[in-house]
Formats: C-alpha cells, structure tokens, sequence
C-alpha cells in the first residue's frame, strides 16, 4: 500500500510504538512517521506507507499546531508535569500581564531544546545523558510562533492554541513563558492538533485502523502521495517522453502536456502518465530550459 494515514496518537504510545504497530496492522514494512510527539502527548501524527515515506522529510517539515496546557509557578527537569519538580514560586502576575508575556512569543525566537529530547550532540541522544544525570550545552535553534490564540486562564493554568514551525519544542516555549514571568513554568498536557493539511478531526485511532485492515477497507482512507502536491500545477507526459521520466531524466516543455507560459526558475509540477499515475515532482530549470525531477514516486 502507497499513500498516508492521518493517525490519532493516544498518550502513553511513543510515535515508533504507533508505526510497529500499524506494521503488524498493515503488514508490511515499509512504514515511517513525518514527527514525533512526546509519549504523554496525544493528537495527530501523519504516518507515510510504501513509496510515501520519501515524503516523511517534507511533510516533517510542514507547520503544526497544538493546544497546550500550561502551568506557571513551576519548573521541572524535563519541562512538563511528568518530570521532577526543580523549583516552586508563587505567580504574583495577573491575568493581564500573563496574557502579555505570553503573546510576546509571536514571531520568530531562539529557542534552547530540551535536554529531554531525542536530538543528538555528539552522536548521543540528549534524552539518554539526561537519564543519565548529564546536561550538556545545546546551541539555540531558530523557530517560529505564528500564533498564539488564548483559550482559558484558571491561573496558575493557561490553556493555549499554538501554530509554529518544525522543530518548536511546545514544553521549551512553557519553560521559557515561566522564566520571563519570573514564576517558572511547565507543560500540564499536549494535543497536536494539525499537522500541515492533516487535522485531529479526521485522525483515526489505531482500533479504527485496525478494523478498517479486518474488514478490507484500509486503502480507501490512505491519502494518495500525490494530494499533498494539489497546489502544483499539474502536467501529463506525452508518449515521446515517457520513458524519459520513468528513467528520472529532465523533460523539455515538448514532452508535456502543460499550460504554455513563462516558468520561473525553481516553480514546480506534478508529472503524471495518460492513465493518471503519478510520477512525481519536477522543477523549471530556467538555465537549461527544461523540468528537472526534484522528487520522484515510482515503485
């Protein structure tokens, strides 16, 4: 099977416990997720099938948004309620100056990843040296908050929607909210909510997954590789160039049948056959004149 799961990750589930098991569901191998979500986080968590795990990298990529529980006046070890408590102090900040600092965050910030991660330093996972009692320098990451929508305050608790780019660590941006507001703070609770064009309200549970595998139906709720590219314009190979592309070579404009204009270099299609099968993704080489391919998706 060719194409993506739109899965509902359910907390206590690690996202590799979610793809060995959609392996056994699935039965086949060939399985990858597009980002992970902490263990104690639920929501959504797009896994790729087959010949869509070459989109893992781009759809990892995409924006995210989450809903996070915040809790001020406390830190601890691993920037959410499930680590140790470090510190206690009482929130002296009312609502208004909560509100404030936290819609500080908008827009772009350098953010310190948590050592409670699964990046590496070194060759070796943060997660493991903090288990082993290890704290190690970690350099700043450039991140994005597009947005903050404030949905509840019952201090010392704030409920929050956030859309940010990849590699925001929701945890970090509730530790650093604490630190400006000179209370500390930490992360009660995390759903992810979307992931790029998928959303929590069309994830599927694994049991639901696994009944659809039961009954037959499984292939019909996979999203075809392609759908992620409907924004492309969109371009059938003549006969004269179809061995061309299943080979991965360049096509000139001749080869396709394509809207007739002037292409900027870099600007982007998606190549199918005559019958509708999908290629892949070409890009226009203004040097050259001609689309060369940037992702291909046979086999």
């Amino acid at each position: 099977m060719n194409g993506i799961l739109n899965v509902y990750k359910e907390p206590g589930f690690t996202s590799f416990d979610v793809v060995a098991k959609l392996r056994g569901i699935c039965k086949q191998k060939k399985i990858g997720h597009t980002g992970t979500l902490d263990p104690d986080a639920s929501g959504v968590l797009p896994v790729c099938l087959g010949n869509a795990t070459k989109l893992c990298d781009f759809l990892t990529d995409k924006t995210k948004e989450y809903r996070a529980k915040l809790l001020l006046g406390c830190v601890t070890d691993t920037q959410d309620t499930t680590g140790k408590i470090l510190e206690e102090h009482p929130l002296t900040a009312d609502e208004e100056r909560v509100k404030e600092v936290i819609l500080s965050f908008v827009g772009h910030y350098d953010q310190i990843p948590p050592m409670y991660s699964a990046l590496k330093v070194n060759g070796q996972k943060l997660c493991d040296l903090a288990r082993a009692g290890k704290e190690v320098e970690r350099k700043s990451r450039p991140i994005t908050i597009f947005s903050i929508d404030i949905e509840k305050i019952e201090l010392p608790y704030v409920t929050m929607r956030v859309s940010c780019s990849k590699g925001t660590y929701i945890r970090t941006l509730c530790h650093d909210i604490g630190q400006k507001l000179g209370c500390g703070g930490t992360m009660a609770n995390l759903v992810r909510t979307r992931s790029g064009q998928f959303m929590i309200e069309d994830a599927l549970h694994l049991s639901q997954i696994e009944e659809r595998a039961k009954n037959g139906t499984l292939e019909s709720i996979l999203l075809p590789v392609d759908a992620v590219f409907e924004d492309l314009p969109k371009a059938v190979v003549k006969q004269e160039g179809e061995l061309l592309v299943r080979n991965g070579n360049p096509l000139e404009k001749r080869h396709l049948f394509i809207e007739q204009k002037s292409w900027q270099d870099g600007e982007q299609i998606r190549v199918y056959d005559e019958n509708g099968m999908f290629y892949g993704i070409f890009g226009w080489q203004d040097e050259k004149k001609r689309f060369k391919p940037v992702k291909m998706f046979l086999g």
